[in-house]
This record gives structure tokens, C-alpha cells and sequence, in this order.
């Protein structure tokens, strides 16, 4: 069956829309998939220079590398990449959340990480040209800048500054999720969710003050449960146990952490 994807790609000139033939390349995409990128394309270079990776570089500096940038949108629980499939596309979060997951040997889903806006994934596999080693989902409706493997390679080797700022990048991400495994292995279930929200309160609380946070981003209590390696039922009961202590919180559907000394003692920090 023929099959067209169709996504937005930064033009120096004017916004320009192209289709591709993807009939015998990966893919199944449904007729209302993309819907376009809602940032300002006439003030692209500007938008771009709000992304960690492309801040050190100039506007025309950024101009340059237009034409290799696409974006797409993506519907919740899209599956964007498979373990296992090629990696053809480096990606970078716009807006929305991302889940890097695996299954276990049982068929439970691991989350690995979580990707925030202006977070870049996929990078590893993309560097060294093996197969992606995880999932990734949306877990809400994102847009997603997409850069193809060989013109990321070309970007990197024209500018080595964004290679130097993708390698970083990956050095604290490997740490924290070795810290990820350390806990799960040998932390206990209360220890590990706290762990996993004071984690994700450093990167993405807002509404801070030295003691409380909000997570801006929306978790169930199966989100949690599958990030520290247990059951939703003994989440749920963990979860609410912290609230009843008046540790944990929740605002318009987030996480609210209220004592974070009190969650730091008992993640053992």
C-alpha cells in the first residue's frame, strides 16, 4: 500500500511542505498524523536559539542549518521509534512528553527516562549507528524536531561545539540512569519512588521554594510504578501514605512535593 508522510521543514526562504514517498520504508502513517509545527516560521532562528544544542550558534549560523531541520507532530501514545529499528532520525522534544521505555522479560513496561521539552533523544544510537536499544512513546500530544542521520552528521562536523554539548549531555543522563538501576536493585519501593521524584523535581519543578515543588508534567500512579520497577497497587498505597504524611501533594492534576527534606530522608539523600 502506498504511503505518504508529509511534515513541516525549516526553509532559509519560506516554510515548505514536502511529501515523501514511504511505500517501502518504515511506517504506517494515518491520514491526519501530522499537523504541523506551531512555532513562529518566519522567526525560526530565534525559535531554535531557545534550544540548549543550538544556543551557542549564531543566527546565521542557524539560517545554515534550516534546511535540515523538520518537525512533526505526534498524537498521545504515538510509538515514535522501536527497539530494534534503524536510527535514521536524531529527535528533540518541543513540546509535549516522551517516554524511553522497555519490556521486561514478563512484558512490563520499563520507563528508562522521561524526555522534557528541549531535551534531545535517540542520540546514542544516532552517533554510532546501531539500531535504537529502546521505545519511545508520547504520553501527550508533542511536536518534535527531526534531524536525519546524515545531515546531523554533517551539522556536527561543521559545527564540533554541538558535538562537545550532545556528548555532555549524555555523560549526566548515563550516570542518572546507572543511579536508576542502582536503586531499583537495591532500594526499597518507598525509597525508589521517592528517589524518582525529587529526580524529576530538579528537572522539571517549577513553583519552587526550598521546601515544595510541582512537577510540571502530569504522572499516573502507573507512570511511577513503571519508572521504579514495581506495581501500581503498591505505588498507589506508597503514594498515598506520603500524602496522608503531608510529604506529597497533587494541584490540578501534578505531583506536588510539600516537605522535600522529609522525601530526601527517606530516598537516603
Amino acid at each position: 500500500m502506498l504511503q505518504i508522510r508529509t511534515f513541516y521543514v525549516f526553509s532559509t526562504l519560506n516554510p515548505m511542505i514536502v511529501e515523501i514517498n514511504m511505500c517501502r520504508e518504515v511506517l504506517l502513517v494515518q491520514k491526519n498524523n501530522l499537523l504541523g509545527y506551531s512555532l513562529n516560521m518566519s522567526n525560526s532562528a530565534k525559535e531554535l536559539k531557545n534550544i540548549p544544542l543550538f544556543s551557542m550558534l549564531s543566527e546565521s549560523e542557524l539560517r545554515e542549518i534550516q534546511p535540515y531541520i523538520a518537525v512533526e507532530r505526534f498524537k498521545k501514545k504515538e510509538k515514535i521509534f522501536s527497539e530494534g529499528d534503524p536510527s535514521d532520525w536524531f529527535y528533540i522534544l518541543v513540546r509535549g512528553k516522551v517516554k524511553i521505555t522497555k519490556l521486561s522479560l514478563e512484558g512490563r513496561e520499563i520507563i528508562l527516562e522521561l524526555i522534557s521539552p528541549i531535551e534531545f533523544f535517540g542520540g546514542i544510537a544516532v552517533l554510532n549507528g546501531f539500531p535504537y536499544p529502546a521505545n519511545a512513546l508520547t504520553m501527550e500530544d508533542s511536536e518534535i524536531i527531526k534531524i536525519a542521520r546524515q545531515n546531523l552528521l554533517k551539522i556536527l562536523d561543521r559545527f564540533p561545539t554541538m558535538l562537545y554539548s550532545i556528548t555532555s549531555s549524555l555523560g549526566h543522563r548515563l550516570k542518572d540512569f546507572q543511579d536508576t538501576l542502582k536503586n531499583v536493585a537495591l532500594e526499597r519501593v518507598e525509597s525508589r519512588i521517592a528517589s524518582v521524584l525529587l529526580k524529576l523535581s530538579n528537572k522539571t519543578g517549577f513553583q519552587k521554594t526550598a521546601e515544595t515543588a510541582m512537577l510540571d508534567m502530569k504522572l499516573t500512579k502507573q507512570d511511577i510504578a513503571d519508572m521504579v520497577g514495581t506495581t501500581v497497587e503498591s505505588c498507589i498505597r506508597i503514594m498515598s501514605k506520603l500524602k496522608k504524611a503531608g510529604i506529597l501533594g497533587e494541584k490540578s492534576g501534578r505531583i506536588v512535593i510539600e516537605d522535600a527534606e522529609a522525601l530526601k530522608k527517606i530516598a537516603g539523600l
